[in-house]
């Protein structure tokens, strides 16, 4: 592929912002909840590439031809790929990570049963052109010129208005908005950093702590997996907290250790393996989908703790972004751990968003 950027090229990065940025000389975006993709196209040639720049074309193949249908002939084009959910209610993060999987029969009969979409928001080469050193305002004035959206393929809304950001970053949510991106329209692209800024929600959780994993340099707690309690009072999956210092794995490799003992006894996850195949539970374990070598295995610890988290939204049953720990809560027990606490975003259709935007 000869292109003026040749694959691999890392993204842009982003800073947490909790509160939408006045600045002048802003672009703001919707922040999607999906895959970061760039799309690098050379005639009939399309090469696809995640943001760790694993190669992403075998799990997307319905993007390929509508690819091909709105890019110019020749370009770089940063994006997100999204699945919108079968029962319109907003983006289907679940759906998404389906599609990473290794039978080619299965990622075809996904690709008719959940489709995905391409959403662009950048341009970073056009025809023989090099754009990464232009400023951002000229690159999406080519992105509009040059992008042709079609059922696949969409053009990211975009305001330099603060307060349309505000209402984007609370009303469409439940579309699955991530947050919302604030660009700097005299900005350069600079790939691996975080220049970019990205407005985030933030919500705290008390949940019970059903057991840990070992950190993968093996030494102390690497994550800890939580629990809520549904009406039915069993214990689903909703996620792991993890990112701890050196010093607090060991910590919590002592406050965790003596609730191993007989942990497996009367724990509601001890058939796991067998109940993923037939339950709606959320069950933890397993491998990873991206890393059939990592193993997911869990430590089981008697269901006694709960710890507060924050998280950014949950979706399909289970936290999504920012899951951070907060502090232990002794004055709470494991069963007072429920969905019911949580304050989260109600469902809004993608093609809402998308039709209120005027993006298509």
């Amino acid at each position: 592929m000869e292109l003026p950027l040749r694959p691999p090229i890392k993204p842009m990065l982003a800073k947490l912002a909790r509160t939408m940025p006045s600045d002048d000389g802003l672009l703001f975006e919707p922040k999607w909840d999906g895959f970061r993709c760039i799309v690098f196209r050379d005639g009939d040639e399309i090469e696809l590439t995640s943001r760790n720049q694993r190669p992403f074309n075998r799990y997307f193949p319905e993007l390929l031809h509508v690819l091909l249908d709105a890019l110019p002939d020749r370009c770089v084009v940063d994006g997100e790929i999204v699945v919108a959910h079968a029962e319109g209610k907003g983006l289907d993060f679940d759906a998404l990570q389906q599609r990473i999987h290794p039978a080619a029969s299965r990622v075809n009969m996904l690709a008719e049963q959940t489709p995905a979409s391409f959403v662009a928001f950048d341009l970073l080469a056009l025809g023989d052109e090099n754009l990464v050193d232009a400023p951002f305002g000229r690159r999406r004035e080519l992105l509009e010129e040059h992008l042709s959206p079609n059922a696949g393929v969409h053009l990211t809304p975009a305001t330099t208005d603060p307060a349309i950001a505000e209402r984007w970053f609370t009303r469409f949510e439940g579309a699955g908005l991530d947050g919302v991106m604030a660009k700097r329209l005299d900005g350069t692209y600079t790939p691996d950093k975080r220049t970019l800024v990205k407005v985030k929600h933030e919500r705290t959780a008390e949940c019970a702590v059903a057991g840990f994993r070992i950190h993968k340099d093996g030494e102390g707690v690497g994550s800890l997996l939580l629990g809520l309690y549904d009406d039915a009072g069993r214990l689903h999956h909703v996620g792991v907290c993890a990112a701890f210092t050196a010093a607090f794995r060991r910590e919590l490799v002592d406050d965790l250790g003596p609730l191993t003992e007989d942990a497996l006894d009367d724990h509601p996850w001890r058939d796991w393996v067998e109940a993923a195949a037939h339950s709606d539970q959320r069950m933890p374990g397993g491998f990873s989908r991206w890393n059939v070598d990592k193993d997911l295995s869990f430590v089981p610890v008697r269901i006694e703790r709960v710890v507060e988290v924050t998280f950014g939204q949950l979706e399909g049953g289970r936290f999504r972004h920012g899951v951070k720990f907060q502090r232990w809560r002794p004055d709470r027990t494991p069963d007072s751990c429920r969905y019911e606490q949580l304050d989260v975003a109600a469902p809004v259709p993608f093609d809402e968003l998308l039709a209120e935007t005027g993006s298509g």
